[in-house]
């Protein structure tokens, strides 16, 4: 199929960053290190490894192709193949619910990335600098509980992903992870290289590398598939949009190859660099959440050149949730123009949603602390927040949910002919991905949701 595109990327490297940019961010550098403290650290990788090898990668690939096959947003791509297909044309409801998944994604990793801002100002000015353990946890608690500074953090962040998504691909989206991409590697190699200095690099080391198999559980197992979809922002049809601005002549495998490799690198460097200076300093790596804004601030001010390395840290975060909330929105927008809004109309009303929905999480941490809005179903919904709800519903059963069908339409629905021809690269490569989907990523996914679902529930 060979339809139409508004707009496109300009070069391989250019759609190669735009994945990238969209796949690396907080599952990167905030949420992974504290999943990987919380979950035993090396036997947590290795299935994180796992996962993104026979379910992320293969899905990732399937959902670019579609994009690539239908040439559209993704609503109109999955409705142009159904019909392709002589299938149902209520397919392209995947794409509502992929939606709705970005949409509820977005809206905490805006609040969330707008605490990244607070300390990068917070670095600037030194408050943090050489300061006791006590008064820099208190400096993070001061934050949570304070729903103005909150609310204007989360602000302050969302319009300035709105104000590059309202630009445009080549505009806004292109010109930025050109820059800032290559940009936040350098950082991140630097903050790495820094880490092989410190008295914990070894033990960091021993700790991500050594895996120790009595720390399994169906926790670890479920965080660890959770993780592989985040990541990678596979399962909510974000890189279908992509696919469909992707380059006639560029090797989809190729590039599906790249990102998983740059994406898997960011989340070593940066666990390498936070374990390191957690372990110098002998703090604790099961922090949770506030791994990275309470443990890492303590490691960083009893260090030398402390203010030039939290400066160094947060703004690497920041310029991560940033292309990241970017290339997250942009499918958002993009399928409000498939039903012909303009850009700027569908950029607004996107924002305000992702502000009041963002707004209400980051009141979760104060003055709704105590609401469970689901609490009536009982299980584990009895015990979240909507930040909590937010930040594991769609991670943890959205994300997998959305993988699987379209994993499922990309192997069983659309023509082979069309499938092939989207996919490209050798017969061999295409047979070893349609098996690889076919029979490790459709079931062990399916399987994991449901075990997911049970967890939920209360079941499991």
């Amino acid at each position: 199929m060979n339809h139409p595109v508004l707009e496109a990327w300009s070069s391989n490297r250019a759609f190669i960053f735009a994945v990238t940019g969209a796949a690396v961010g907080l599952g990167n550098i905030w949420r992974f290190p504290y999943l990987t403290g919380e979950n035993g650290g090396s036997v947590f990788l290795l299935l994180y490894l796992f996962f993104m090898l026979v379910i992320g990668l293969p899905i990732m690939i399937a959902e670019i192709g579609l994009g690539r096959a239908g040439r559209a947003g993704p609503m109109q791509a999955l409705m142009r193949l159904a019909q392709g297909a002589g299938a149902r044309p209520q397919w392209r409801y995947l794409a509502v619910f992929g939606g709705l998944t970005l949409f509820l994604i977005l809206s905490f990793y805006s609040m969330v990335s707008g605490w990244s801002l607070a300390y990068l100002v917070k670095s600037v000015d030194g408050s943090l600098a050489q300061q006791s353990p006590e008064v820099i946890a208190g400096a993070f608690g001061q934050l949570m509980s304070n729903p103005g500074l909150m609310l204007l953090c989360h602000t302050l962040f969302l319009l300035l992903t709105l104000g590059v998504v309202a630009a445009g691909v080549n505009q806004g989206l292109e010109r930025l992870n050109t820059y800032l991409m290559p940009l936040l590697y350098l950082l991140l190699l630097l903050l790495a290289a820094y880490a092989v200095t410190t008295p914990g690099f070894a033990e960091a080391m021993r700790y991500l590398f050594l895996p120790d198999f009595n720390a399994v559980s169906w926790k670890v197992v479920l965080d660890a598939m959770g993780q592989a979809f985040f990541t990678l922002a596979v399962g909510a049809c974000a890189l279908m949009a992509y696919g469909a601005y992707m380059p006639e002549d560029q090797s989809l495998p190729r590039a599906a190859v790249v990102v998983a490799l740059l994406d898997v690198g960011v989340a070593l460097l940066a666990g390498i660099a936070i374990f390191a200076l957690v372990f110098s300093h002998q703090l604790e790596p099961t922090s949770g959440p506030g791994l990275m804004f309470i443990t890492l601030p303590i490691a960083f001010s009893e260090l030398p050149l402390s203010h030039l390395l939290s400066l160094g840290f947060f703004l690497l975060l920041l310029l991560a949730t940033w292309t990241s909330s970017i290339n997250l929105a942009e499918p958002l927008v993009a399928m409000l123009k498939d039903r012909g809004w303009s850009r700027l109309r569908g950029t607004a009303v996107i924002g305000l949603g992702v502000w009041i929905l963002g707004s209400l999480a980051a009141l979760s941490f104060n003055v709704m602390a105590e609401v469970y809005p689901l609490g009536f179903l009982g299980g584990v919904f009895a015990e979240k927040n909507l930040f909590g709800l937010l930040t594991s519903i769609p991670t943890d059963i959205f994300l997998p949910l959305g993988g699987l069908l379209i994993a499922i339409f990309a192997v069983y629905i659309v023509p082979v002919a069309d499938i092939r021809a989207a996919i490209g690269g050798s017969e061999t490569f295409y047979l070893l991905w349609r098996r690889m989907t076919a029979k490790l990523a459709i079931p062990l996914t399916g399987l994991l949701l449901l075990t997911s679902v049970l967890t939920f529930w209360g079941v499991l």
